[in-house]
């Protein structure tokens, strides 16, 4: 499948009372202090494939719409709620590779159980022997701009780290790609055949187009063009034969993926703050920002408002070894159990608002507040982390400040 098609409009026909509003089901994104509504600068054409999206993206699926028989959620919404990340209430749990060798449970349901069913079919259990880990869904917001990184800065950025004195390092999750993917201009395989992916906890997806697919797969049991059969359940005896025809039709699943990609980014809120300012240079002495990269600037793209912006992600897009306080001994791709994705940190300070008012950081939220979460970090952190323990009660004040503003 060729990613043009993401842009053809064909005979889509849907009333739009303003592009600049959210869905109605989901009120808290209208609110102008929320800092993830809306798309970025489309014309009305794309506008109109956006305001599509938007309505599937926040839609409940049914049995009925295809869901099943094996799922996670009902929606894209149910776990990226306000365009923002997931909670505890709608982990998902990967199982099956504990090595850079691939998934050997792939045939046993993996890599991701369905915990739920329509009647008539039984959940999936994980099978004996196979890893685990929890992964909570990240922020969608801004995510297409992050699709944008040329493939040559990300392995700039793991060569800047080659004699980094705090033992930073990081390298690119290369992994194969499924051949419905079309490789982005400027994208530099490595002599394996493999890609540079940057989407997933472990940076093991490569775009936004599979990274929907297998949402649509995964999460919601719903088939498409590009994967058109229904996840496995060894377990059951009734196996699901695959759809006749996709569950998820092609313009439907084209105007998700285009909403998603369109998505603004998060914006920092009192920048210019003297308490967020002092902040922010506390985040670069102690060598936060090492990893947590401050500016990106995009490639081309054929949607002019993500083509060639500078934004601030606050990340490399690179997978770090955190130390065996993280090892989860699970993973995807070429990184290893203990090494994750830098989480893009833009969003942060809105975490609580789409969390039920707490906060859960971490791939698994099992930090429930920022000091938790930097004092977690280990491996290549390590020594950052240990400088955050360090600071003074004013630096480590406008720190979490600055954070917060995020």
């Amino acid at each position: 499948m060729n990613k043009k098609r993401l842009l053809v409009i064909g005979s889509i026909v849907i009333a739009i009372a303003t592009l600049t509003n959210c869905s109605k089901m989901i009120p808290k994104m209208i609110d102008p202090n929320y800092g993830l509504c809306g798309p970025v600068s489309l014309s009305n054409a794309q506008g109109v494939l956006f305001a599509q999206g938007n309505n599937e993206f926040f839609a409940t699926r049914t049995a009925a719409t295809g869901l099943g028989p094996y799922f996670v959620s009902t929606g894209c919404g149910e776990c990226h709620s306000s365009d923002n990340r997931g909670h505890p209430f709608t982990i998902l749990t990967r199982f099956g590779q504990a090595d850079t060798n691939g998934n050997a449970f792939l045939t046993k349901g993996g890599p991701q159980l369905q915990n739920a069913c329509i009647p008539g079919f039984m959940p999936q259990q994980i099978p004996a022997g196979a890893s685990v880990s929890k992964f909570i869904a990240p922020i969608t917001a801004g995510v297409g701009f992050l699709e944008l990184i040329p493939d040559s800065a990300i392995l700039a950025m793991a060569a800047a780290n080659v004699n980094n004195p705090d033992g930073v390092r990081g390298h690119p999750n290369y992994n194969s790609i499924p051949n419905y993917v079309t490789p982005l201009a400027g994208s530099i395989p490595r002599g394996d055949g493999k890609w540079i992916c940057r989407f997933g906890r472990k940076a093991s997806t490569y775009d936004l187009e599979q990274q929907v697919a297998n949402a649509y797969n995964h999460d919601m049991g719903i088939t498409s063009t590009l994967v058109p059969f229904n996840p496995y359940n060894y377990l059951d005896q009734t196996v699901p034969v695959t759809p006749a025809l996709p569950e998820v039709d092609d313009n439907t699943f084209n105007s998700t993926v285009f909403y998603v990609r369109c998505l603004q980014t998060p914006n920092q809120r009192n920048a210019t703050d003297p308490t967020v300012m002092a902040g922010n240079q506390v985040f670069v002495t102690i060598g936060c920002a090492t990893c947590h990269q401050q500016t990106l600037t995009t490639g081309y793209s054929p949607i002019a408002a993500l083509s060639y912006q500078t934004i601030s992600p606050f990340t490399d897009l690179l997978v770090h070894d955190m130390g065996p306080g993280l090892d989860d001994g699970y993973t995807e791709g070429n990184a290893k159990t203990s090494e994750w994705r830098t989480t893009p940190l833009w969003g942060l300070g809105l975490a609580s608002g789409v969390q039920g008012g707490d906060l859960y950081l971490m791939h698994d939220g099992r930090a429930r507040s920022i000091t938790q979460a930097i004092q977690m970090h280990g491996g290549e952190a390590a020594v950052s982390a240990a400088r955050f323990s360090s600071l003074s009660s004013t630096d480590r004040a406008a720190l979490l400040t600055f954070l917060n503003s995020l």
